[in-house]
C-alpha cells in the first residue's frame, strides 16, 4: 500500500468507526424503547432482557454499516479538501482515479463484509429473536390484575382471550369482590359471569391460574337462536386460565419467514414455488381436458380427437363457461359433464388461489435476495457518490456532513422501503425495485466524479450555503424571474 492509500484510508477509518458507533447507538437505542414497553410488568430475569438486546443487533447493524460509509466519506474528503489537500494532490500530478482508489478498495471490502453478514448472521439473529419475542409475549403477568379495569387474559397456546374486572381486589388473600368474566372465543357463543366473589390461586408449576367464583350468575347466548338467552345460577364454580402464568418458556418454532434464512435457501423456496405454479396450470388443464371430454361424451379410445381436443381445453381454461353440450349426448355423459365441469370451476378457482399466492411468495424471496445484495452494494455506490459532493463543496464542514448524509439516506431507505412494497404487490420487478435507488445515485456519483477535477479552492463559498443557493437556483420559477430581471 503506497503512502497516500495508508493515508486516505487512515483520514476514513476514524470517522467510519465514530459514525458506526453513534449511528448504531441511536437505532439500537430506538428498537429497545419500541419494545421495552411489550416487555414492563412482566417480570422478565435479566438473562432475557441481554438476549433480546444482543438480537436485535445485528438487525441495526445491517442499516448502520452503509451509513457509516457514507459519513466516513463525506467527512474525510470534506476535511481534506478544505485544507487544500486535494488540490495539492492534484498539483503533483495525482489523477481523480488515484484518489478514489483506495476508498474504493474500503468500499468494496465493507460490501463484501455487509453481504456476508446479512447472508449469514443477520437471517439467524432475526430467527432468534422472532422465536424469543413470540416465548415474551406468551409470558402474561397474570398476577398483575386491577381494580375497576378491563383485565386481559390470554390462556392456552391458542391465544384463547378472557376479559375480567373486579370492583375490589385484595392481592394478600388473593380475593376478589363483584367479578365478571367475559367470553367471546367462539364467535357463535358468549359467556358473561358474574360473582360475588372470587378466590385466585396457581397451580403448583405456576403455569395455569385458577379462579373459583362464588354465588353468581353465567348468561350465555347463540348465534343459532339470538332471541335465547341461556341463565344459570351457581354457588360455586371455577374456570382454569391455562398458560397464563408467570413462568418463561421457550418455544423453539422450526419456521422461518424469508428474513430468517439464506440467499441459497431464498432460491430453492423461488424455484420450488415455479415448480408450483407449473403443476397448478398441469392440474387445472386437465380438469378442463375431462370436463369437455365428458360434454363430448368422448372415451379414452377415441385416440383422433385427444390432440384437438386437449389443446382446446387447455388454450380456453375454463371448460364450464363456453361448452354447450349437443343434444345427441348421452344422458349419462350429460351427467357426468355436469360434475365434471362443476369440478372444474371449483379445481380452477382453488388452483387460482394458490397460484395468486405461489407469485406472492416467489416475489417475497426475490425481494429479499435482492435487497441482501443492495444493502452490501450502497458501500461502493457512497464511496462514489459521497466523495466528490464533498469535494464539491470545501467549506461544508460539519453542516454538510450531517445535511447531506440525512437527505441522502432518508432517500435511500424511502426508496428501498417504497421499492419492497412495490415488488411484493406485483408493481415493479423485484430487480427493479430493490436495486433502483442504487442505479440512480451510482449514475449521480459518477456524474459529480467526472467533474472531479474542475473544482477550484476558495476562502468564500463552497459551503452548505452554496449547495443551498445552487438548488434554489435550479428551480424554473427562480431561473424566470432571473431571466425577466436580466432582461429588463
Amino acid at each position: 500500500m503506497t503512502i497516500l492509500s495508508r493515508h486516505l484510508v487512515r483520514a476514513m477509518l476514524g470517522p467510519f468507526f465514530f459514525s458506526l458507533s453513534a449511528l448504531t447507538g441511536i437505532l439500537f437505542l430506538n428498537a429497545v424503547a419500541e419494545k421495552m414497553e411489550d416487555f414492563s410488568g412482566k417480570g422478565l430475569e435479566w438473562q432475557i432482557i441481554v438476549e433480546f438486546l444482543v438480537l436485535t443487533l445485528p438487525h441495526t447493524l445491517a442499516l448502520t454499516l452503509p451509513m457509516a460509509v457514507l459519513v466516513a466519506v463525506l467527512h474525510a474528503f470534506s476535511e481534506m479538501t478544505s485544507a487544500n489537500e486535494i488540490t495539492a494532490m492534484k498539483a503533483g500530478g495525482i489523477s481523480p482515479v488515484n484518489i478514489l482508489r483506495p476508498l474504493l478498495g474500503v468500499g468494496i471490502l465493507t460490501a463484501a463484509t455487509v453481504y456476508v453478514f446479512n447472508d449469514a448472521i443477520l437471517p439467524e439473529a432475526n430467527h432468534r429473536l422472532s422465536n424469543l419475542l413470540q416465548d415474551i409475549n406468551r409470558k402474561s403477568p397474570t398476577f398483575v390484575l386491577k381494580e375497576q379495569a378491563v383485565n386481559r387474559l390470554e390462556a392456552g397456546m391458542d391465544g384463547r382471550i378472557y376479559h375480567l374486572v373486579a370492583l375490589e381486589i385484595d392481592n394478600r388473600t388473593s380475593t376478589m369482590k363483584d367479578v365478571r368474566v367475559v367470553d367471546q372465543n367462539d364467535p357463535r357463543r358468549r359467556v358473561i359471569t358474574w360473582a360475588d366473589s372470587a378466590r385466585v390461586a396457581f397451580s403448583e408449576n405456576r403455569t395455569d391460574l385458577y379462579m373459583t367464583l362464588y354465588d353468581g350468575i353465567s348468561f350465555q347466548t347463540s348465534d343459532r337462536d339470538p332471541a335465547v338467552l341461556d341463565r344459570s345460577e351457581f354457588t360455586s364454580q371455577q374456570i382454569q386460565f391455562a398458560g397464563v402464568g408467570d413462568v418463561f418458556e421457550r418455544g423453539g418454532s422450526t419456521t422461518r419467514g424469508e428474513r430468517e434464512v439464506s440467499v441459497a435457501v431464498l432460491r430453492q423456496r423461488t424455484r420450488a414455488e415455479r415448480e408450483r405454479r407449473s403443476s397448478l396450470l398441469a392440474e387445472v388443464g386437465q380438469a378442463n381436458v375431462d370436463a369437455v371430454r365428458a360434454a363430448l361424451g368422448y372415451t379414452p379410445a377415441d385416440s383422433s380427437l385427444a390432440s384437438s381436443l386437449e389443446s382446446t381445453a387447455v388454450a380456453i381454461g375454463r371448460a364450464a363457461d363456453f361448452v354447450t353440450p349437443s343434444s345427441n349426448i348421452s344422458t349419462p355423459a350429460l351427467s357426468s359433464y355436469d360434475r365434471l365441469s362443476g369440478e372444474a370451476r371449483r379445481n380452477n378457482n382453488n388452483a387460482i388461489g394458490s397460484y395468486t399466492q405461489s407469485e406472492i411468495n416467489a416475489r417475497r424471496y426475490r425481494v429479499e435476495i435482492y435487497k441482501k445484495g443492495s444493502l452490501a452494494f450502497a458501500c461502493i455506490v457512497f464511496v462514489i457518490l459521497g466523495a466528490p459532493l464533498a469535494a464539491r463543496f470545501p467549506n461544508g464542514g460539519l453542516g454538510l456532513v450531517i445535511g447531506a448524509s440525512t437527505a441522502i439516506f432518508s432517500i435511500y431507505y424511502m426508496g428501498l422501503i417504497g421499492g419492497e412494497n412495490l415488488a411484493e404487490s406485483g408493481r415493479l420487478p423485484p430487480l427493479v425495485a430493490m436495486w433502483g435507488t442504487n442505479v440512480i445515485f451510482l449514475i449521480v456519483g459518477v456524474l459529480l466524479y467526472r467533474r472531479m477535477g474542475s473544482e477550484t479552492s476558495t476562502s468564500r463559498g463552497g459551503g452548505l450555503d452554496e449547495l443551498l443557493f445552487a438548488l434554489r437556483s435550479a428551480l424554473p420559477g427562480r431561473r424566470r424571474r432571473d431571466a425577466a430581471s436580466e432582461g429588463a
